[in-house]
Formats: C-alpha cells, structure tokens, sequence
C-alpha cells in the first residue's frame, strides 16, 4: 500500500510538472485562442499557422543559428576553461591555492548585473566585440559553477593514479588529457546539461551587445516580437506559445537524452583491488 501511494504521488508530481509542456504545445497548435481550462483539452482544430505567423516576423531558423553558436560557444568555453581550472585547484600544489578556491567561491554570490556595466563597455567600447557571438560569448566563457564541479569530481580519483602517472614521466597536461579526464565524463555531461539552459535562455546580455536583428538569439528575438508585432497577428496568443515551444523544444530534447548521464561514474575503474 505505501508502494502504491509512493508511486501514485510521483506519478501526480510528474504530471504536474508535464502539464505546463502540455499545454504550451496544444496552445501553440490552435487556431483560435482560448485561455480557459476547456482549451487545454481540444477536440480539434489544429494547425501550423501560428509557426507561420511568427516565422514571417521573425526569422527563426537564424535565430536558432545564432542561440546554438551562443549557447555552443559558452558550453565549449565552460568544458574547456573549468576542467583546466578544476584540475589546477584539485591536483597540483602551489601556494595560495586555497585562497584562489576561497575567491572563486565568493564570486559566486556577485550577480552578473552588478557587473553588467563595467563589463558592456569594456566589450562593446574598449574592444568593439558589439553585433558579434564573441562578445556575447566572452563574459559567460568562464563558469565558476563548472570549476567547483569539476575540481570536486578531480579530488574523488584515487592519488595512485597520479602517481604512477607522473613516476611514467607523463605531463600534468598529458595526465589531464589520459587519465583524468576520462574518468570524469559525467562530470563533463553535467556541467553541459546545467550551463546549456543559462545561455540558451539568456536575453538581457545579447539583448544589450546585439541591434543587428540577423544577430540576435531567439529568446531576444521572441522578446521583440511580443513587444513590437504579437498583438497585430491573428491569434497573438497561439504564436507566441509557438516561439515559445520552438525555444524550449531542444532543452527539453537534451535534458531527456543525457539525463541518465547524471549519475554515471566509473571513478574506481582504474584501480585494482
């Protein structure tokens, strides 16, 4: 009986979760708005014209471009740049290296738009990076989270490792490249998967780099739309549900692939005994 009732609370949970997804995508495919409870479960009258209306307005194929070279750009920057400084903070050994873990943690607690000014005119003004993905990119290349997550994952490996590397004459770079970072590919999955959703979504940082509409992420180029065209279409509600759906379709498409990557490990693989 508690199985059951286990299981039937899970089962409402996800439910729960699922519904909003739900009625995102029937609300995009209706012809005729209708914001009661009866319109999220039609009987009929579907079509594509709300995706028709708003790809006249706003390109979305190039939007698209142009979130997953953002979103792609900040990923491969937060992959590269947190692995080299997750394993220069776990495994080598220098001084003040525990303070330089200390101050990466507090800049955690800065938020972006304290900063937001001194870093626009340093990208927009000192180095001219304004209508470009490198300057969209540049400010999110280096994830403070990612480091942590990676140096956490770096102190599990066993230190025989390590050392019977280094007694092979191998490099800290080569023990990185062979060694270490095979054993951490969740750890590499998981970083991805949570920083994936922060660009992809991100509107005031490209929003303020960007005027040049054929550069512009989705989710700004959705925002313009619902603030300068969404209230002349035909049914404004129905398309912007449909730039919507569109925008959250390949997240939710990551997320169910790779969600199983979460938890795997092979940490102990390389050690006997």
């Amino acid at each position: 009986m508690n199985r059951f009732l286990r299981y039937l609370v899970l089962f409402g949970g996800a439910l729960l979760f699922v519904f909003p997804f739900y009625y995102m995508l029937i609300s995009s495919l209706q012809k005729e708005p209708d914001t009661t409870l009866k319109g999220a479960f039609p009987t009929g009258g579907f079509t594509l014209d709300n995706y028709t209306a708003i790809d006249d307005r706003v390109d979305l194929g190039q939007s698209l471009v142009n979130s997953g070279i953002f979103t792609g750009g900040v990923l491969l920057g937060t992959v590269v740049f947190g692995v080299l400084a997750g394993y220069a903070l776990a495994r080598l050994h220098y001084r003040g290296r525990g303070t330089l873990f200390a101050v990466m943690l507090l800049v955690q607690t800065i938020p972006f738009q304290l900063l937001i000014i001194p870093i626009y005119v340093m990208i927009v003004r000192t180095y001219g990076l304004a209508d470009s993905y490198l300057g969209m990119i540049v400010p999110f290349a280096i994830n403070s989270t990612a480091v942590f997550l990676f140096r956490q994952f770096f102190l599990q490996l066993p230190e025989e490792l390590f050392a019977a590397a280094r007694l092979d004459g191998a490099s800290e770079l080569r023990i990185l490249w062979s060694v270490a970072l095979p054993l951490v590919r969740p750890a590499v999955l998981t970083a991805i998967l949570l920083t994936f959703i922060g660009p992809w979504n991100e509107f005031l940082w490209p929003f303020l780099v960007t005027k040049d509409a054929d550069m512009q992420p989705l989710a700004v180029s959705l925002a313009n739309y619902i603030s300068n065209v969404a209230g002349r279409a035909a049914n404004p509600y129905g398309a912007i549900l449909a730039g919507a759906v569109v925008l959250s379709v390949p997240a939710v498409a990551l997320f169910v692939a790779f969600q199983k990557h979460f938890t795997a490990s092979d940490l102990g693989s390389g050690v006997k005994g």
